[in-house]
C-alpha cells in the first residue's frame, strides 16, 4: 500500500533566507553526518535545465547511514543493502527528491516540495486528485516543540531550546506558544512524501519507519535552520555554491571516495 503524508514546516524567515538557510543546513548536516564508515558520498552536483522543473540544481547522493537503521531491518537485510541512492532536482523553490534502494528494487520513496509565504494554511499546494487527497495524511510540524521519539533520537536532536533561543543578528525569536501565526517574516515548505515498498510481510512496517523517520529529519534539520541562523544570514546563493563545491570534495576524501567531476571541482 502507498503511503502519502504532507508535512508542513512553518519558519520564521522570507523564501529567500530559507533557500540561503536550506543549502548551509544540508551542508552541515553532511558534514556532521559522515565519517570514514558512513555518511553521505556527492556523486554529481551541477546546474540543470527542463521543460518540467525549468532551471535549478541537480545533485546525485549515496547515503550510507546503517547504523540509523532500525533493528528489526538489519535482520531482514545485509549492512550493504542498508544504502540509498537519491537523485534531486532543486528548482527553488519547488524542489524533487527520489530515493531508492539498489537491495529492495520495487521499492521508491519521493518527495516533493513546494515553498510558499504563508503560514502553513494552504490545502493543496501540489495540486493533487480527489482520491489523492481523500489518501493523504498531514502533519504540520512545529520546530519549537520539545516532543521526541523514537526517530529522533536516532537522527540526533539540536538540544536548544527554541522557545528561548533569539538569534543575536536579527533578534528573531524566542519561538513562544503561538508564534506560527503572529510572526513576520514566515514561510511554509510543503513536503509530500509518498512511500511504496511492496514486499509481502515487511513493506506495510517499512513504509511506515521511512515516514516517521523522514518526518523527524524535516523537524531535526529545520530546527538547525533557525538555530544556525546567525552563521547563514547575510550569505548570497552564490557564497553558498562555492561553499558546496569545498564540502563536496571533503565528504568525498573522508569516505575515501574519489570522482572524476571531484578534480575539475578541486581546480575551479
Amino acid at each position: 500500500m502507498v503511503v502519502l503524508k504532507e508535512f508542513r514546516i512553518v519558519m520564521p524567515l522570507s523564501i529567500e533566507e530559507y533557500h540561503i538557510a536550506q543549502m548551509f543546513m544540508v551542508m552541515k548536516m553532511q558534514q556532521q553526518n559522515t565519517t570514514g564508515n558512513e555518511g553521505v558520498e556527492i556523486l554529481e552536483n551541477r546546474p540543470f535545465e527542463d521543460d518540467g522543473f525549468g532551471q535549478g540544481q541537480y545533485t546525485s547522493k549515496i547515503y550510507r547511514l546503517q547504523s540509523k537503521a532500525p533493528t528489526w531491518l538489519t535482520k531482514l537485510a545485509p549492512e550493504d543493502a542498508l544504502v540509498m541512492q537519491e537523485e534531486a532536482w532543486n528548482a527553488y523553490p519547488m524542489c524533487k527528491s527520489v530515493i531508492k534502494c539498489p537491495y529492495f528494487t520495487r521499492f521508491l520513496l519521493t518527495i516533493d516540495t513546494i515553498h510558499k509565504a504563508d503560514n502553513g494554511q494552504s490545502e493543496n499546494v501540489h495540486g493533487l486528485s480527489e482520491a489523492q487527497l481523500a489518501a493523504r495524511e498531514v502533519e504540520i510540524i512545529d520546530i519549537a516543540s520539545g516532543v521526541t521519539d523514537y526517530w529522533s533520537y536516532i537522527i540526533g536532536r539540536n538540544d536548544i531550546d527554541l522557545s528561548k533561543f533569539q538569534s543575536a543578528r536579527t533578534g528573531r525569536g524566542p519561538l513562544l506558544e503561538g508564534w506560527k501565526d503572529n510572526c513576520a517574516p514566515v514561510m511554509t515548505a510543503y513536503k509530500l512524501v509518498t512511500v511504496d515498498a511492496p514486499y509481502w510481510g515487511f513493506g506495510g512496517k517499512l513504509e511506515r519507519a521511512l515516514v516517521a523517520g523522514e518526518g523527524a529529519l524535516f523537524m531535526e534539520s529545520h530546527r538547525n535552520i533557525f538555530a544556525w541562523i546567525d552563521d547563514w544570514y547575510g550569505m548570497t546563493v552564490e557564497m553558498m555554491r562555492e561553499l558546496e563545491q569545498q564540502s563536496d570534495l571533503s565528504l568525498n576524501k573522508k569516505l575515501g571516495r574519489y570522482h572524476s567531476n571531484d578534480k575539475m571541482m578541486a581546480q575551479e
